[in-house]
């Protein structure tokens, strides 16, 4: 690699070093606070915490990178711009060209991670992290209750009371449980309840025993009632089915012929397309002559473009699970219109970046 593409390729890594940091910094902690707010560490302890935080992380980073990859990129040709190095650069022959070139290589790499952490990495953190979210979260969880005391969730209606509690076997005893639906409420008397620890293929569940269970409908002209010796309660439902999607392997929805399925595939190998694209996005906004009271606009314009950007990303996800879009068209139709914009700007009349004249 030659002087000059060395240089550029320099101004333009450390910028994306500390950004990809701070970013990664700013979420650990936030995430952090989060999950401590949430009592985390009194469910599951210290030690799943920095487990939780780690998977979080990890699944953002497909975000994260592409994202510290455009900050660098508009932050670095901005400082060369800015000190005239850009027009020093393009006097002495170096033409727009060759530092988009000099980009695309320094990005390619950074798409190629991207990628592998959508394909491989997320999947993976995405299922360890649903044994731990299963565990924290689940409402029936034993670590979460104390003897004698009544809990409710006004997200799903349910209260439960527990007379005792044996922490070490996670046995419950004298369960009283009620949920309320639009059509129906729910009241389970059980002796005793233990919890099952949830692995990678199952759902929380709580296994109940000796026990009644009534079902008080609104439409019905009468109540039921049940009597078990032993029932199995599955929590947290829409978390399953989250999982078996985020978390299922990338070769397993290749054979997939669900629409929902079929967007996560096309997310994950999506990405290093978008870094592609971002990239060179960022590009743009690098003006030929610099101005200094253009920088806050500049940067709030490159602002609010990623966020469109992002939010059309996930309408375009949404869409193809909901079978607006055609599986075959996919998210693709928004990438296309990234590259149609790209080569209308390229072959923009006066463009001494990013030209293709």
């Amino acid at each position: 690699m030659r002087i000059i593409e060395r240089y550029i390729t320099r101004e333009l890594t450390l910028p994306f070093i500390v950004v990809i940091l701070i970013l990664v910094g700013l979420f650990a902690s936030f995430s952090s606070a989060r999950f401590l707010a949430g009592a985390v560490t009194e469910t599951l302890g210290l030690a799943a915490l920095f487990k939780l935080v780690m998977l979080k992380t990890l699944i953002a980073m497909e975000v994260l990178i592409p994202v510290a990859l455009y900050i660098a990129i508009i932050s670095g040709l901005s400082r060369l711009n800015k000190d005239q190095e850009l027009n020093v650069l393009r006097a002495s022959g170096i033409s727009g060209r060759r530092i988009v070139f000099v980009v695309l290589m320094m990005s390619v790499p950074v798409a190629i991670i991207s990628g592998i952490l959508s394909s491989y990495v997320r999947p993976w953190a995405y299922a360890e992290n649903y044994v731990l979210d299963a565990q924290a979260e689940a409402e029936l969880n034993t670590n979460r209750f104390q003897a004698g005391r009544f809990y409710g969730s006004e997200r799903s209606g349910r209260v439960v009371y527990v007379q005792s509690k044996d922490d070490v076997n996670k046995q419950m005893s004298n369960v009283f449980h009620y949920i309320k639906t639009p059509e129906a409420s729910e009241i389970i008397l059980a002796k005793e309840a233990v919890q099952i620890q949830p692995t990678r293929e199952e759902r929380p569940t709580i296994v109940l025993s000796e026990g009644y269970l009534y079902q008080l409908s609104r439409a019905a002209s009468r109540d039921d009632m049940i009597q078990f010796q032993q029932l199995t309660y599955f929590t947290d439902s829409e978390l399953a089915l989250r999982y078996r999607r985020k978390a299922a392997p990338t070769r397993m929805l290749w054979e997939s012929e669900e629409p929902w399925e079929i967007a996560e595939l096309q997310w994950r190998i999506s990405r290093p397309v978008a870094t592609l694209l971002l990239a060179l996005i960022a590009v743009t906004f690098i003006q030929t002559v610099p101005r200094q009271d253009k920088a806050t606009r500049t940067y709030l314009l490159a602002a609010i473009v990623f966020a469109v950007y992002y939010n059309l990303s996930g309408l375009a996800k949404n869409w193809v699970e909901q079978g607006v879009v055609n599986t075959t068209i996919g998210v693709w139709w928004l990438y296309a219109a990234m590259f149609a914009a790209l080569l209308l700007y390229a072959l923009k009349p006066g463009q001494k970046l990013l030209s293709l004249r």
